[in-house]
C-alpha cells in the first residue's frame, strides 16, 4: 500500500473537492491513460487494486505509471466511542482527485491490451473515468 514516509502534520483538514485539475491532466509518460471525470478521495487500497489489475492484464508487459499518490491521512474514531475526546487517530491514506486528473498511464503494450487493462482498472475506481490515448 502507498503511504508517505513522513508528513508535516499527522491530521490534515478535510478540504474541499471543488474545481477541476489544473496539473496532472495530460498524458506525459505513457501512450494510454485513465482520466478521472469526478472529484473523489481515492484510497491507497483502491490505487493498489487498479495497479494490480493493469499489470496482470498486460501480462507484466509494458510500463505502468501511477500518477496519483495518497498524501492525505484520514482519521477514524473507534466504534461505539462517546462524543468528545478529540479527533481519532489516522486510519488510512487517500489521494485527492479532481475531474481531469490522470490516474494511470501505460505504454509498451498493444492498443487492445491497454484498453482492456484500463477498462478493468476503471472498475476498481470510485469515480467515473475515461480512457485517453496519445494522438500520434
Amino acid at each position: 500500500m502507498l503511504s508517505p514516509k513522513r508528513t508535516k502534520f499527522r491530521k490534515p483538514h478535510r478540504g474541499n473537492l471543488r474545481g477541476v485539475a489544473s496539473k496532472g491532466n495530460t498524458l506525459v509518460f505513457g501512450e494510454y491513460g485513465l482520466q478521472s471525470l469526478e472529484p473523489a478521495w481515492i484510497t491507497s487500497r483502491q490505487i493498489e487494486a487498479g495497479r494490480r489489475t493493469i499489470t496482470r492484464t498486460a501480462k507484466r508487459g509494458g510500463k505502468v505509471y501511477i500518477r496519483i499518490f495518497p498524501h492525505k491521512s484520514i482519521s477514524a474514531r473507534p466504534a461505539e466511542t462517546r462524543m468528545g475526546s478529540g479527533k481519532g487517530s489516522p486510519d488510512y491514506w487517500v489521494a485527492v482527485v479532481k475531474p481531469g486528473h490522470i490516474l494511470y498511464e501505460i505504454k509498451g503494450v498493444p492498443t487492445n491490451v491497454a484498453q482492456k487493462a484500463l477498462q478493468l482498472a476503471s472498475a476498481k475506481m470510485p469515480v467515473k473515468t475515461r480512457i485517453l490515448s496519445q494522438s500520434i
